[in-house]
């Protein structure tokens, strides 16, 4: 960012190529989106979070209700001292609406290496696959 005193172009210091202050980020209000994949696997739907840096037992909450599932985690600055970061610090939270079929009894999940891995099982007649859908001309 730039600005003028007088008529000459000032550049702020946290902007220079460099600059040890370049890599400090103004606070953003908005949630950042908690990365995320699904697919369907035979007989059960995937859905997998990247959430590194929690510790699952405390950090973690995992529900189902009404066809959707719910995420919510926290990542803790357990840092004493005040420090420069790019980590992001904060509670994230993801809700997905679960595909037609998904039984909510029978829902597991696992936490490993930074990536938590939820699996639904689909029920026999509503298992998920790719359908094409013709396009008519009107």
């Amino acid at each position: 960012m730039t600005s003028t005193i007088g008529s000459a172009p000032v550049q702020r210091i946290d902007d220079w190529a460099g600059s040890p202050l370049s890599t400090v980020h103004r606070q953003v209000s908005q949630p950042q989106p908690v990365p995320i994949e699904q697919y369907p696997d035979g007989t059960t739907y995937v859905i997998r979070l990247e959430l590194p840096g929690i510790e699952p037992a405390r950090d973690l909450e995992v529900s189902v209700q009404t066809g959707v599932l719910s995420v919510r985690a926290e990542r803790r600055d357990e840092t004493p001292v005040k420090h420069d970061s790019e980590f992001r610090y904060g509670t994230f939270a993801r809700h997905v609406a679960l595909p037609l079929g998904s039984n909510a009894q029978r829902v597991t999940a696992s936490y490993h290496n930074g990536i938590l891995t939820i699996r639904i099982g689909m029920e026999p007649d509503h298992q998920v696959a790719p359908q094409a859908i013709p396009v008519e001309t009107v």
